[in-house]
């Protein structure tokens, strides 16, 4: 009898125990989270995680990407899911992955019906872009769904549920496109009202080549050259050795002042481009070139930015060898052109020197292959007057040319010992 009782004690303890588990909660999912950032040719890169068909993850490195409502990832990474990949000639497209995880935070992808896939070689098939070191990226219509900080001098990425997020700074109310998520900024150039695009993927800023050729004209001490060196250099397109690249003087962009942005001329094909998935009138967009200085809060839900000043300090992102690179999908570095410098080429060219088509093999012995954009244009970097010694490989034979580094875009004074911007470089 006494061992029967014992018998009940124990299976009445157990099924308190169970219904115990039963009502004790889980642990709820996170409602923000900040992970490491890495700036690289000004492009914000954080690691991600996303979930396998095994039921395990694989860590990616994703591309930030807010000014772009298209989702990308690599062939690799569509491998690795096992996605169903379809091509044509030009480029491939998958059903995206459910979700990808941010820290612990898990983003649905549910809402995206398509994923874009760059057609590339076998040996570049694990990233989205040559140059640029991310499987995936981060588009607007996949952030428009949350806060958002991204803390450029700091180096980090906070995504949060609506509402969780305390913003500091100024804040300034922009428009949102409803459909994709691309934000326009009201801003004023020159005392006129125009809306310029706020797109932290961008490595730099542009412009109307329209507007820009009027600015010229206007402002012929406005420091401006030819050839997309620095961060100006964006992915090595054809055309990128005569593009037109200025400083404009002062540009409001919301409730901030800036001053000394430099900006790219766009054809107008691709400002029309531009203009029509905004939504709105537009005559160009800043990247992130200009903000590096700042904390950036995106406030979706209430159609406003924040920018919180996070340091003084401006780096001096066209003191560099006046080269334009364009990255190739094996990992070589070709040059394109030579940007002049005082009306002559800012590095030695010709058949002795650097010629269009040469690979950069190295720069001070230090090879470049397989580097990022940001990664080779650091090496490329430094103090006017710096010299660097670059390893050309033409034709399968490799040999020295010595550059210096110019100071591209910069302030000089003029006769009147009034401070002015310098002439064309």
């Amino acid at each position: 009898m006494r061992f029967c009782a014992v018998i009940c004690a124990i299976l009445s303890l157990g099924a308190f125990s169970a219904a115990q588990d039963k009502q004790k909660p889980s642990t709820p999912a996170p409602q923000s989270v900040t992970v490491p950032a890495v700036i690289d040719h000004n492009r914000v890169v954080i690691d991600a995680d996303i979930p396998l068909p095994d039921g395990s993850t694989q860590r990616v490195h994703a591309w930030v990407d807010n000014g772009n409502h298209d989702l990308y990832m690599s062939r690799h990474l569509a491998t690795v899911l096992g996605l169903s990949v379809s091509c044509d000639d030009k480029a491939c497209s998958a059903t995206p992955p459910r979700e990808i995880l941010v820290g612990s935070m898990a983003i649905p992808l549910t809402e995206i019906k398509e994923a874009h896939i760059p057609l590339k070689p076998v040996s570049a098939a694990s990233v989205v872009a040559a140059g640029l070191d991310a499987e995936i990226n981060l588009p607007s219509t996949v952030l428009r769904h949350y806060d958002v900080l991204v803390d450029l001098p700091g180096r980090k990425f906070t995504l949060g549920a609506p509402g969780t997020i305390h913003f500091l700074g100024v804040g300034a109310k922009v428009l949102i496109n409803a459909e994709n998520g691309l934000i326009q900024v009201p801003s004023q150039i020159e005392r006129k009202k125009y809306n310029l695009a706020f797109d932290l993927g961008s490595c730099i800023s542009f412009l109307s080549e329209e507007f820009f050729d009027q600015l010229a004209a206007a402002h012929p001490d406005w420091p401006h050259m030819t050839g997309a060196v620095g961060s100006a250099n964006m992915w090595g397109m054809d055309e990128e050795p005569k593009w037109k690249v200025m400083r404009l003087n002062r540009v409001q962009y919301g409730p901030l002042f800036l001053t000394d942005v430099a900006v790219v001329a766009l054809p107008k094909t691709t400002m029309d481009f531009f203009a029509k998935r905004a939504g709105v009138p537009t005559v160009g967009l800043l990247g992130s070139n200009a903000l590096l200085n700042y904390r950036v809060g995106l406030d979706y839900a209430h159609a406003t930015l924040y920018f919180d000043i996070g340091r003084l300090f401006n780096f001096p992102d066209f003191d560099v060898i006046g080269l334009v690179l364009r990255p190739e999908d094996d990992g070589r570095f070709t040059i394109l052109g030579v940007a002049d410098f005082d009306g002559r080429p800012a590095v030695p060219s010709g058949p002795a020197g650097i010629q269009p088509g040469d690979h950069l093999a190295a720069v001070d012995n230090i090879p470049v292959r397989g580097s990022t954009m940001g990664q080779v244009w650091s090496m490329l970097g430094g103090t006017p007057g710096q010299e660097r010694k670059l390893t050309i490989e033409r034709g399968g034979k490799e040999s020295v040319v010595a550059a210096k580094v110019r100071h591209f875009l910069g302030e000089a004074p003029d006769s009147d010992a009034k401070k002015s911007k310098s002439k064309k470089r």
